[in-house]
């Protein structure tokens, strides 16, 4: 997009001068009335709108691509939250798809009267259920170390594992059955995985969720 308080933002996107290249991209031309970081974030706003079309573009392509694996069954793409963590913690995952608003969150906690901690990953349904802040042997109450939701988590260490994230939302037709479908998050490997091949995180710590508490 071009913006600026003055008409030099036609003149530039008319010059003959300006990049061809560039003026394939443009979205649009848009009025500011400040200049620096204000003016930059005003011309942010005024360009919502565009900018949500760019979006929804490129969700539709990334989940149209992720429908097209499924159906050649290539083998290379997971889906739901214990799934495609593991993939990731196993190194194999390449590209997450991420419901920005994905209702799951991420517990971590501590053994009675232990230092092992265990991660578990539990959506609404399954917080307000007690046995998954027990200790399954023993029947005691589970201390909770630390809580954030799994979205939080992953924008923020996702690094680590050298992949790539997709926020998506539910707003396309697309979308909407990823989120329904499929939990909301999902991925595509680098190579071709069996899911028996998928056996937990590097503790085997993971929470499986019942498939009688609804994830959505």
């Amino acid at each position: 997009m071009l913006a600026g308080c003055a008409s030099i933002k036609v003149e530039v996107g008319g010059s003959e001068k300006f990049d061809k290249r560039l003026k394939e991209v443009v979205l649009g031309t848009f009025d500011v009335s400040y200049g620096m970081d204000m003016g930059f974030n005003q011309a942010i706003n005024e360009a919502a709108d565009c900018l949500k079309d760019v979006k929804f573009v490129q969700e539709k392509k990334i989940i149209g691509k992720f429908y097209e694996e499924i159906a050649q069954d290539t083998g290379k793409v997971v889906f739901g939250v214990d799934d495609t963590l593991k993939a990731m913690e196993m190194g194999s995952l390449e590209k997450m798809i991420l419901f920005e608003d994905i209702e799951v969150m991420r517990f971590e906690l501590q053994m009675p009267d232990k230092e092992d901690t265990r991660i578990k990953y539990l959506n609404e349904t399954q917080q307000k259920n007690p046995k998954h802040f027990q200790d399954p042997e023993t029947g005691a109450q589970l201390e909770i170390k630390d809580q954030q939701t799994l979205s939080d988590w992953l924008l923020m260490y996702y690094g680590k594992f050298g992949i790539k994230i997709e926020l998506v939302t539910d707003q396309s037709s697309e979308s909407f059955q990823f989120v329904k479908g499929f939990g909301g998050i999902g991925g595509f490997l680098r190579y071709k995985l069996e899911l028996d091949d998928i056996i937990g995180d590097a503790a085997g710590q993971y929470d499986d969720f019942d498939p009688e508490e609804d994830f959505i």
